[in-house]
């Protein structure tokens, strides 16, 4: 590894250890590749997924036109929020993965605030 991935890795390991998912408040953790962005809900108590979305997800693929990658993170937060309003989640934490709170990131969660979700 080198050594920028190394702190990469230790930054995500740090921040793991303070943000914890519980039944009352999952986890909303958000992972970003270079071209796509991926949103889980978990409870880590019992370490199960309870919902899952992506920019690669079916119910996605009608409403991308165009917009960029920051207009698709929206949606995939709205999704996200929907999703876990039909499962009776209102609360999580919100886990940006040890990545800055712009840009994508940003993006998805406000799309996730205005679907109804709570930080």
């Amino acid at each position: 590894m080198r050594p920028k991935e190394i702190r990469y890795f230790i930054r995500k390991k740090r921040i793991r250890k303070k943000i914890h998912g519980t039944f009352k408040r999952p986890r909303l953790s958000v992972y970003r590749s270079l071209k796509y962005i991926y949103a889980q809900i978990i409870d880590d108590n019992l370490g199960k997924t309870l919902v899952g979305v992506s920019s690669l997800s079916k119910e996605l693929k009608r409403e991308l036109n165009s917009g960029g990658k920051i207009g698709v993170a929206g949606l995939v937060g709205e999704l996200v929020a929907k999703k876990a309003l039909e499962k009776g989640i209102k609360e999580v934490v919100f886990d940006r993965g040890g990545r800055p709170y712009h840009g994508r990131i940003k993006s998805l969660a406000e799309g996730a605030r205005k679907g109804g979700l709570e930080f």
